[in-house]
């Protein structure tokens, strides 16, 4: 796909933008965009250059990490040097030696960052400068004849940036300030070459981020989109939820821009929601204080447990910081803010970010991105992990953290459980958790597998909700296939307590930090695109028949042992009659009574994979499906092996109806083909 851009009266075309890929079950593309100054391949990252240096860095550093674009501020080089000096030089490419392309902010940000000495008016943004009084008035205008003396490749238009966590009301009017404002750097553009990109405003609110969107692609000649006001003060959730919204609003012709973002696992998410570019202080501005990322999760050198060490920073990288010298050393030169410590630390964090961007780019292009981005996701949250800095908490606060019926169990292979204290049953107490709600529930299903891929709307019932493990199981799984088709995910539960404790506590039960689980708690249901998730409290067997007939079922209650009726024949039969479409329902069982039940209810019965001591789970299918064919069905082994079990029945069968039970499990039709 080829797109040449600058559609606008005046604009001589010669930019282009090719995407050239685009990952499957994701939004992740790689693309081609080509400038006065070279081609620059996406998703990139771009080192903030604000005054016309990278902070730290040496031009043959930046030649040597190999950018192809960089950012500079128009705010902060019109107080200095001014246009004059970079208009007597022909712009910032000669004055300060930068062959590559050069993105340019339009001050918007300031606007947000320096509001205490500024003042808001239709015709711009009146700044008093520190120290000096110097009034500096910050037009449309203005901002587009500095970047145009700066002769950047691509310039912004002039926004009002606010806190994304404003009211309506007052998100609104910065969001409709930023469309007018848009208008005027449009026209103050004129005929230059250089591309501009519009900025979508809206804060959090869905409806503003649709209609900021709306106008400003409705405008010609706009040749990029930027996605504005997000990382001022919004959750993590929250800024994925709007920029996965933003970017399918945007044309898929031009590039997007997420501004300001972020953190290495920020850059991440963003790309699978499908942004192109990115800008950042953070790999320089952390590095002066002693906070660099790795192969194996960002580390604090400022940190004494680093003093003595004498390992590299990080054995994966080749840079001057990691090749030459020790932890100790670099945390010593930390200590004693010896500005060698940040020249070296921010080279390396900014290679870690280019680094992570080539390789993002390679697996969109090979198509592996989804493996890629699951693996991770995972890795680029952690925080120097050995060596963590808060230990595990002792028994004794653990037995403390308790709700109603449930407490936190800590497992000796690091992972948490919600413990049921009148039982003494622990919710998946050997496998971690989120393995086994994504190995057991969700990639066994053929139903789940064919709706990522968009094939077909699926109700999934989420029957004993818990600590939400297998619900954010499958929203992982939808999260990195943004194509899915519709899902409705209903979760039943008669005692929430199990939920909020683990909701309450996201450090051990990290599947939490998301904002579908707290938004289910607050509301009542998540909502977004093609995803709903609601929670029906009460008596499942009271509740379930007044809803939806499933396609697929995770079926997860407590064990007979505690909540026999779950399990019985009659339960069983009462969820077939239920079903009016082939579906599927997975459970960690693989009791024959249980098996032999689901056969006498008129399900046929699969063996699931293995899940930590049972060599096999179960599987519960209803119907004919071409899909279904690539479950194993239990075979005269498994009939040989009922056989000779002392408890083939569950305990709801009368004794007096074994026989004929017996005869009609033999007889299934799945054992007599």
């Amino acid at each position: 796909m080829l797109w040449t851009l600058g559609l606008c009266k005046g604009y001589k075309p010669g930019v282009t933008f090719e995407v050239s890929a685009t990952a499957t079950h994701s939004r992740a593309r790689t693309a081609t965009l080509t400038t006065a100054h070279g081609t620059i391949s996406t998703p990139v990252f771009m080192p903030v250059g604000t005054r016309g240096t990278v902070r730290t860095q040496t031009l043959s550093q930046l030649e040597r990490l190999g950018p192809p674009i960089l950012l500079a501020n128009t705010y902060h080089l019109l107080g200095r040097p001014g246009p004059e000096v970079l208009e007597q030089f022909g712009g910032l490419h000669r004055w300060m030696g930068w062959r590559g392309s050069i993105l340019t902010d339009s001050g918007g940000f300031q606007i947000f960052s320096l509001a205490d000495g500024r003042a808001m008016t239709e015709e711009g943004a009146d700044f008093r400068e520190r120290g000096t009084g110097t009034r500096i008035l910050l037009t449309p205008e203005r901002s587009i004849a500095m970047q145009r003396s700066i002769g950047s490749d691509i310039m912004m238009v002039l926004d009002q940036c606010i806190d994304s966590t404003s009211p309506h009301a007052q998100a609104r009017a910065a969001m409709e300030l930023t469309h007018r404002w848009a208008r005027r750097s449009l026209a103050a553009r004129g005929t230059s070459p250089q591309k501009l990109f519009a900025i979508v405003q809206g804060a959090c609110f869905e409806d503003l981020r649709r209609e900021s969107a709306a106008a400003l692609t409705a405008i010609d000649g706009f040749d990029g989109y930027a996605i504005g006001g997000l990382a001022v003060g919004e959750s993590r959730a929250q800024r994925e939820d709007m920029t996965e919204l933003t970017t399918q609003l945007l044309p898929a012709d031009r590039p997007r821009y997420l501004m300001g973002v972020g953190m290495p696992i920020d850059l991440l998410e963003a790309v699978h929601r499908g942004v192109d570019m990115f800008d950042c202080i953070l790999p320089t501005a952390l590095a002066q204080y002693g906070k660099v990322f790795t192969s194996t999760g960002r580390i604090d050198l400022a940190r004494s447990v680093h003093k003595r060490s004498e390992q590299p920073l990080d054995p994966s990288c080749d840079c001057e910081a990691c090749s030459l010298y020790s932890r100790s050393y670099l945390h010593h030169l930390v200590r004693c803010e010896e500005p060698l410590g940040w020249h070296l630390l921010a080279f390396h964090n900014l290679k870690f970010y280019l680094q992570l961007m080539k390789e993002i780019r390679a697996h969109i292009a090979a198509d592996t991105f989804a493996a890629f981005y699951a693996e991770r996701r995972e890795t680029l949250a952690l925080i120097d992990p050995e060596n963590p800095s808060t230990p595990p908490a002792p028994a004794r606060e653990l037995r403390a953290a308790t709700r109603g019926a449930f407490s936190i169990q800590r497992s000796t292979h690091g992972f948490a459980s919600i413990a049921h204290l009148p039982s003494g049953e622990i919710m998946h107490s050997v496998n971690h958790p989120d393995a086994e709600a994504e190995r057991v529930y969700v990639a066994q299903s053929a139903l789940i597998a064919r709706a990522l891929s968009g094939d077909r709307p699926l109700v999934v019932w989420d029957v004993g909700l818990g600590a939400a493990h297998n619900a954010m199981a499958l929203i992982r799984a939808l999260d990195a296939a943004p194509a899915h088709a519709e899902i409705e995910l209903v979760s039943f539960e008669h005692d929430r307590d199990a939920f909020r404790l683990a909701l309450a506590n996201t450090g051990p039960f990290s599947h939490l930090r998301h904002a579908a689980p707290h938004k289910l708690e607050h509301h009542g249901a998540y909502v977004r695109d093609r995803l709903r998730w609601r929670i029906v409290d009460g008596d499942f067997l009271s509740t379930f028949r007044t809803e939806p007939p499933p396609d697929v079922m995770f079926y997860d209650p407590f064990s007979t042992k505690v909540d026999a009726p779950m399990w019985s024949l009659a339960t069983f039969r009462a969820l077939r009659a239920h079903l009016t479409r082939p579906a599927e329902l997975f459970t960690y069982t693989a009791s024959t009574a249980v098996r032999s039940s689901l056969l006498a209810a008129g399900f046929h019965v699969a063996r699931g994979v293995p899940s930590g001591p049972k060599e096999e789970t179960t599987i519960a299918l209803h119907g004919e499906d071409p899909a279904f064919a690539a479950h194993a069905l239990l075979d005269h082994t498994w009939l040989a092996r009922r056989s000779r079990s002392t408890a083939p029945f569950a305990k709801d069968v009368p004794a007096d109806q074994h026989v004929a039970l017996d005869a009609a499990i033999r007889a299934h039709p799945q054992f007599t083909r």
